[in-house]
């Protein structure tokens, strides 16, 4: 452990802990969510699983690291007049984790709107720790996914990188167990604060997409598919929050 005595060891270890709080943001999103259709009794349970399984997923993917970066090899490529790809291990997580992060906000964006599943009904209290837990788990590896690439390209070449990440992953995920349950009830008490978050996963499930197609090269009508900066949307989804804010503000004092 002779690493921890160097300051550039302990600069990386808050980089990377803060990091992966900030792309675990979106994980406390969506398992917020999920669990809201729990009874009330189980959801911390499902919070704290959801987010236990999410550390020992980016663990297990950080120890498997050599064969994670195997995965860029193309295993299928299409070459045709309008559409070029070489499709990946990688690409193909992060394509299909995204068309899941499309479909299950746009339901349950379309459930609220149209009031297909009522509050406080049987139905919402029918679905089960475990039907919630697999689609935790379903999207816990995508975000892991990315979380652990975006560590892995932070640390190479850093002396005890794995020890370096592992520990953050670690760190990240204590924080988070701390506050997620109260941003996930804040985001369920408030209807308008969640229809933008589950707008919010609608952006990342297309940004996921693209960044899949960009790992796989994709060239589409001659047009080249890059990769939509995360700044950009963090700084659309900070905005977004601050709007949301005010708005909440003059409807507190108006009641």
């Amino acid at each position: 452990m002779e690493i921890f005595a160097d300051i550039d060891t302990w600069i990386a270890l808050l980089t990377l802990t803060f990091l992966e709080i900030v792309l675990g943001i979106d994980n406390i999103v969506f398992i917020s969510i999920a669990t809201n259709k729990l009874p009330k009794e189980q959801q911390r349970k499902g919070t704290n699983i959801g987010l236990l399984l999410a550390m020992v997923f980016r663990i297990l993917l950080l120890l498997g690291v050599s064969y994670l970066i195997a995965m860029k090899d193309p295993f299928l490529s299409i070459h045709n007049s309008w559409l070029s790809t070489d499709i990946t291990g990688q690409s193909i997580i992060l394509i299909l984790g995204g068309i899941f992060l499309l479909y299950k906000s746009t339901s349950e964006i379309h459930n609220k709107v149209e009031g297909s599943v009522k509050e406080n009904t049987p139905k919402k209290m029918a679905s089960t720790l475990s039907k919630v837990i697999i689609q935790i788990v379903l999207i816990d590896i995508v975000f892991s996914f990315d979380s652990v690439l975006t560590a892995v390209g932070m640390t190479n070449g850093t002396e005890g990188a794995l020890i370096i990440m592992i520990t953050a992953v670690i760190v990240s995920m204590i924080i988070m167990m701390l506050f997620a349950n109260p941003v996930g009830q804040f985001v369920n008490t408030h209807p308008t604060v969640q229809m933008l978050a589950l707008s919010f996963l609608i952006l990342i499930g297309f940004m996921l997409i693209t960044e899949g197609a960009h790992l796989a090269n994709t060239i589409i009508f001659n047009n080249n598919i890059g990769t939509v900066p995360k700044g950009y949307l963090y700084f659309a989804i900070a905005f977004s929050l601050g709007v949301e804010a005010l708005n909440m503000k003059i409807r507190k004092k108006r009641d």
